[in-house]
């Protein structure tokens, strides 16, 4: 911790070296083709709105999550072309770090949002904006236990493994399943975010699993597929099924009854929250170290309430 507290104050004097310039905070999310990271871009666009001012935003990502060099490469050419502040949803906790590390050298405030870096890496960024994903996750395990009770089998739909907000998600759901129940887990299977994939194996996961009594599909585009899965094989309703987002598709199938609930994070507000943040850090105010965005359960009960329309999209 000392070491932590060190490298945090030779990085706060650093930052305050420069004097804050107006220009571009350049936001980079793992991929462009998701409505969940279409959200963060309207909560950052409302965040620039309201600050008014000369700073401009870009707002890029790769057209998949798994194109991980690509990601690296958006933000180096952020570094070299010398922006005010970064906000970055980094794809992978490791890969992302000698260009967030770059950015620190260049006197670049970067804000990480939604899925941390590697342990090790705190010093180079000011702040760390996301949903505790541990605690998500305990909570989707929580909504299907009381759904199919403590004993069966489920199955968990992941989607790329070794992602920073995959390892407490799945993990928290995982853990607290096996604290609290005798459920036997089938999975993860990783479906690389893309909603064709997790489709194919959620459909192959029901066909071999006649006996299954939940599952869990752990963010949109695995949840998106897992639904329809659920609905081609006619298993829609029979199979206790939680999601992980908020999109239409998502909540249409919450309405229907296909998904049981799903645990919506605040993507919104990790937009204008991350905006702001490093807004502050531009301007030399002291920022927290981690922010918690939160996250609300869905179900037919509640969707029509303000607590989940806060943050459906």
């Amino acid at each position: 911790m000392k070491k932590l507290a060190a490298a945090l104050l030779t990085s706060a004097i650093a930052f305050a070296a420069i004097p804050a310039q107006a220009g571009e905070i350049a936001v980079i999310v793992k991929t462009v083709n998701s409505t969940f990271w279409q959200n963060v871009q309207k909560g950052a666009d409302a965040a620039m709105k309201e600050a008014g001012g000369s700073d401009t935003m870009t707002f890029q990502g790769p057209a998949a999550e798994s194109a991980i060099a690509d990601q690296v490469n958006m933000v180096e050419n952020a570094v070299n072309r010398g922006v005010s502040g970064i906000v970055l949803a980094p794809s992978d906790p490791d890969a992302l770090v000698p260009a967030v590390k770059k950015a620190w050298e260049a006197r670049i405030p970067v804000v990480i949002i939604d899925s941390m870096l590697a342990e090790g890496s705190e010093q180079y960024y000011q702040s760390f904006l996301a949903t505790d994903n541990k605690k998500a996750g305990e909570l989707a395990a929580q909504a299907l236990i009381e759904k199919v009770g403590t004993e069966g089998k489920i199955a968990v739909m992941s989607y790329v493994a070794g992602a920073g907000s995959e390892i407490g998600r799945v993990g928290g759901f995982t853990d607290y399943i096996k604290a609290n129940s005798k459920l036997e887990i089938v999975g993860p299977f990783y479906s690389q975010s893309q909603m064709a994939t997790a489709l194919n194996q959620t459909t192959d996961v029901l066909a071999a699993n006649s006996d299954l009594k939940g599952i869990f599909g752990a963010n949109e585009p695995t949840a998106i597929g897992m639904g329809r899965a659920l609905k081609q094989s006619g298993k829609a309703g029979q199979v206790v099924a939680i999601g992980f987002d908020g999109n239409q598709d998502l909540q249409e199938f919450v309405k229907d009854g296909t998904l049981a609930g799903i645990a919506v994070q605040g993507s919104f507000q990790m937009g204008e929250l991350g905006i702001q943040t490093v807004k502050k850090v531009m301007n030399k105010e002291k920022v927290e170290k981690f922010v918690d965005t939160g996250v609300v359960v869905v179900t037919k009960d509640n969707i029509d309430k303000p607590e989940a329309k806060n943050v459906l999209y």
